[in-house]
């Protein structure tokens, strides 16, 4: 199909979207799940002008997650790719800025979404504004966990099959000031502030020779979700 006649009608795809989901009450939280593209104006208007300011929940990975910032020239848009296992520090910096210029980060702002799910092959990360959701800790671990299982299309964690690549030590930040923070097995989350934003990391077992991999990142975040207690906030 001829890409000028195909932006055009996911555009009109997008729009019936939104129109939809703008009817739906703002009590009720909403889940986006962010799939690759390489538009940056069609990125742009869904960050901007469409999607992201009526959703209360997003998901991406690393691949979606730089390219976002490389669209909006957000933090770190100069890099042309991740080399290996994503910095947590960059990675840090971004989802702040996702929610700082999309988000709810003033309880004044008309932006729903507070709440970022992040995952990667080694971590998972939930970034969340503070008084917006609750049991993140578990709603984290509950992602890494589907993330071994699914991938080894097993139903419990076989430590025989799986294995640990996530930095042990790592930073909040990539730049000054930064907290310099570390894996703990006796404490498998991670939690930083940075403002009112709470960031929950845990480590990903990685499946060693993974059976299952399509519709992984859709199954990391509806499990995430199902841990996830949403607090109602009573308007303005």
């Amino acid at each position: 199909m001829d890409r000028d006649y195909l932006v055009p009608v996911l555009r009109h795809s997008e729009r019936s979207a939104v129109s939809a989901i703008s009817e739906i009450p703002r009590d009720i939280p909403i889940h986006l799940e962010l799939a690759s593209m390489t538009d940056k104006d069609y990125m742009n208007s869904i960050m901007q002008e469409q999607v992201m300011p009526i959703v209360s929940s997003i998901g991406l990975n690393e691949q979606e997650l730089l390219f976002l910032s490389q669209a909006g020239e957000g933090p770190h848009a100069e890099m042309v790719a991740w080399q290996g296992i994503p910095d947590v520090g960059r990675v840090s910096d971004i989802l702040l800025w996702i929610l700082e210029q999309h988000g709810r980060i003033e309880p004044s702002s008309e932006a729903d979404l507070t709440r970022i799910h992040f995952h990667t092959l080694a971590y998972h990360i939930l970034a969340t504004v503070d008084g917006y959701w609750g049991n993140q800790a578990s709603a984290v671990m509950a992602g890494a966990r589907v993330a071994s299982t699914q991938a080894c299309g097993l139903q419990a964690v076989d430590p025989s099959k799986v294995e640990l690549k996530a930095p042990l030590e790592f930073h909040s930040s990539h730049a000054e000031p930064r907290e310099q923070l570390s894996l703990i097995p006796e404490q498998p989350v991670t939690v930083w502030r940075r403002g009112n934003v709470t960031f929950h990391l845990t480590a990903v077992l990685v499946c060693r020779q993974p059976l299952r991999t399509v519709g992984l990142g859709d199954a990391i975040s509806a499990e995430g979700l199902v841990y996830s207690e949403f607090e109602t906030q009573q308007p303005f």
